[in-house]
C-alpha cells in the first residue's frame, strides 16, 4: 500500500471517529462536520489552557467528558478568584502569554476585557439555543443560569422568620437587630469582583430598597467576606445565621451534604448571573478553545452542568430543577437575569466605583 493511500485511509478513519463520537452525543450532521474540522485542528494544537473561577471539582465534570471526546487535547485548568483572574490575564497578555479561555462569574469584569479588545469572535452553532441576552457580539457567552439568594442556618432561624423577599430580609434585620448583630454575612464588594457586581445590580433593580438594605446591614454590623466558601462555613457552624446575595448553586451543593443549610430565592426578584466565557484574542490554541466553548454550550455540556456540576444550565431545552426552565417554573417573572452587554460597565467607571464603595463603606461598614 503506497504512502498516499495510507494517509487517505488514516484521515478517513479519523473523520469517522469524530462523526461517530458526535452521533453518540446527539449532534446533527452539519454540526458534526464543523466540529470535525475544529477537532482536527485542535488535535494538532494538543493543548487547552483555561482560567476559571469554578471550583476544580465542578469544572472537572466537564473537563473529563471533554477529554473523553477529544483525548488528544490536554486541558490545563487554573482555578482562582474573580479579581485574580482579571489581573492575571491582563498582566500575562501584556507579557505575551495568556490563557486560551477565561470563564468567570464576574460578568462585568469579563465584559470589560472583551470591550477592551482581549477577545476573539467565534460563531458557535450552539448560540442559537442561548437567550439573546447571553451572547454579546459572538465574543462573550453566558454558560450558566445561577440564581442569587439568601442562605441561612435552618437550626437557628425559625421557619416563620425566614425571609421570602428583600423587604422581608430588611424587616427581619430591623426588628431583630440584637439577635442578628454580627451574625449576617455577604460579599465584600472591595475584594470580590462578583460581590461588587451583585450589589450594583441590586441598586439598579431596586434603588429605593437598596438604600434601606444598606442601612439594615449596617445596623447589624454585617460581616463581609471575599469567599463564598468562607461565608457558607460560618453559616453552617452557626457563627453567622444568614448570608445575603449568595450563589444558590454553591449553596445547593453544600445543602445536599449539610441539612443545616437552607436556601431562599426571593419572590420579589431573584438576580441570575451567568459564568461568562470568552476566547482570548491571542490564544495559542484557538481551535481547542472553540471546541471547548461549543462543548460547554452543547446540550450534553449543559446537562453535565445541571446534573453533575450543580451550576444550573442556561439552555431552555435542558430540563430539571437546576436549569433555567426549572427556575422559570418556580419563580416566573421574579427572575432577573443579568444581561451580557456594556451596561455591566457602568459601575466599573473609576469615579462611579469609588463613589459607590465610599457610600457602601460608610453605611454598611461604618467607616
Amino acid at each position: 500500500m503506497n504512502t498516499t493511500r495510507r494517509r487517505f485511509q488514516r484521515g478517513l478513519l479519523a473523520g469517522l471517529t469524530v462523526a461517530a463520537l458526535h452521533a453518540a452525543f446527539g449532534l446533527g450532521p452539519a454540526h458534526a462536520q464543523s466540529t470535525a474540522d475544529l477537532a482536527a485542528a485542535a488535535q494538532k494544537e494538543g493543548k487547552l489552557v483555561i482560567y476559571g473561577v469554578t471550583d476544580n471539582e465542578q469544572a472537572n465534570h466537564l473537563i473529563r467528558e471533554f477529554r473523553a471526546m477529544y483525548p488528544a487535547v490536554n486541558v490545563e485548568y487554573s482555578n482562582m478568584s474573580t479579581t485574580e483572574l482579571y489581573n492575571r490575564f491582563i498582566s500575562e497578555t501584556a507579557a505575551g502569554s495568556s490563557a486560551d479561555v477565561t470563564w468567570s462569574s464576574s460578568m462585568d469584569l469579563q465584559i470589560k476585557l472583551v470591550n477592551d479588545g482581549y477577545a476573539q469572535p467565534h460563531k458557535s452553532p450552539e448560540t442559537a439555543k442561548l437567550p439573546e441576552w447571553a451572547n454579546w457580539k459572538n465574543e462573550a457567552f453566558g454558560t450558566t443560569y445561577e440564581p442569587i439568594g439568601f442562605v441561612y442556618n435552618k437550626r437557628l432561624i425559625p421557619a416563620g422568620d425566614v425571609p421570602q423577599t428583600h423587604a422581608d430580609f430588611i424587616k427581619l434585620l430591623n426588628t431583630q437587630t440584637d439577635k442578628f448583630k454580627g451574625k449576617v454575612n455577604t460579599y465584600d464588594p472591595e475584594k470580590s469582583g462578583v460581590g461588587f457586581m451583585l450589589v450594583t445590580q441590586d441598586k439598579q433593580v431596586n434603588a429605593a430598597g437598596f438604600a434601606e438594605l444598606q442601612k439594615a446591614l449596617g445596623a447589624v454590623q454585617a460581616k463581609v467576606q471575599a469567599s463564598t466558601g468562607t461565608m457558607m462555613e460560618r453559616i453552617a457552624s452557626g457563627e453567622n445565621l444568614i448570608g445575603y446575595n449568595l450563589n444558590a448553586a454553591y449553596a445547593l451543593t453544600r445543602a445536599q451534604k449539610d441539612p443545616s443549610i437552607g436556601i431562599v430565592l426571593p419572590r420579589d426578584y431573584t438576580l441570575v448571573i451567568s459564568r461568562v466565557m470568552f476566547i482570548a484574542k491571542k490564544a495559542k490554541n484557538p481551535n481547542a478553545a472553540k471546541l471547548w466553548l461549543d462543548f460547554v454550550l452543547s446540550k450534553k455540556g449543559q446537562e453535565i452542568i445541571a446534573s453533575k456540576a450543580d451550576l444550573y444550565a442556561i439552555r431552555p431545552d435542558v430540563e430539571g430543577d437546576t436549569t433555567a426552565s426549572g427556575l422559570k417554573k418556580q419563580l416566573g417573572d421574579a427572575l432577573r437575569p443579568v444581561a451580557i452587554n456594556t451596561g455591566l460597565l457602568t459601575y466599573l467607571d473609576q469615579a462611579k466605583r469609588l463613589e459607590f464603595l465610599k457610600q457602601w463603606n460608610s453605611t454598611v461598614k461604618g467607616k
